[in-house]
């Protein structure tokens, strides 16, 4: 981590709490890279906190799936695994799907509009070949629908798989024919939410996932296919 930042203030309300949304995102782009060690001192700088809030975030972290914590060796980042992917995707595809029929039966005008206007702003990342505000938005995206569900238990489920699974997406390559092919699949989610087409939202967002599946198995393979050839 960088040794010249300036300390980032956190406010006293929940503090393990607001460590938890601040190392998140960390894990999810790459910054702190899978496989390696938690850097908790230069993270207690960074934050301006100490060690015990720190480590209150990152049980929580580790409950989630993204953080592994060994005794008297500290917490390491850990890595995304092929089965992994295959065990969990096909289970958020499926509660995706529920988002989508459910949405279509309890989201309003004004909802609509605004998940609209995200799509269009996704696309204007498209365009710009901006990755970064692309993957985002398009979190909001499907954030959005699934709150138009109206569904509590179903929110926590999905909530909870997505975030496993956000960094595979991030982390992995995406080629200009699957990105490509992506936008074209938002636009298809996009018609079917304003038509308020459950079954054929329900169905497009479960190929949606699918199709992610196979996107990030592939980028893994690759990726343990080239740490092999080192060995």
């Amino acid at each position: 981590m960088a040794q010249d930042m300036a300390p980032l203030s956190i406010q006293r309300k929940s503090l393990h709490r607001e460590l938890v949304d601040r190392l998140q995102p960390l894990i999810i782009s790459g910054e702190l890279a899978p496989g390696s060690k938690v850097p908790e001192k230069d993270l207690c700088t960074q934050f301006g906190v100490s060690r015990t809030p720190l480590r209150e975030a990152l049980k929580v972290l580790a409950s989630d799936g993204l953080v592994r914590l060994e005794p008297n060796r500290g917490a390491w980042v850990t890595r995304v695994t092929v089965s992994e992917v295959e065990e969990v995707f096909p289970v958020l595809g499926a509660l995706e799907a529920l988002s989508g029929e459910l949405a279509c039966k309890n989201i309003s005008d004004e909802e609509i509009d605004a998940v609209r206007a995200l799509h269009e702003q996704m696309l204007e990342s498209y365009q710009k070949r901006d990755l970064d505000s692309y993957f985002a938005i398009n979190q909001k995206i499907h954030h959005a629908i699934l709150l138009a569900a109206r569904n509590d238990t179903l929110t926590t489920s999905c909530e909870a798989l997505s975030l496993r699974m956000q960094r595979a997406r991030y982390l992995a390559n995406i080629s200009d024919k699957r990105w490509f092919e992506a936008v074209q699949e938002h636009e298809k989610i996009m018609k079917f939410l304003a038509e308020r087409n459950g079954k054929e939202l329900g169905k497009t967002l479960l190929e949606h996932m699918d199709a992610k599946r196979v996107s990030v198995v592939r980028w893994l393979q690759a990726q343990e296919g080239a740490a092999s050839e080192q060995v």
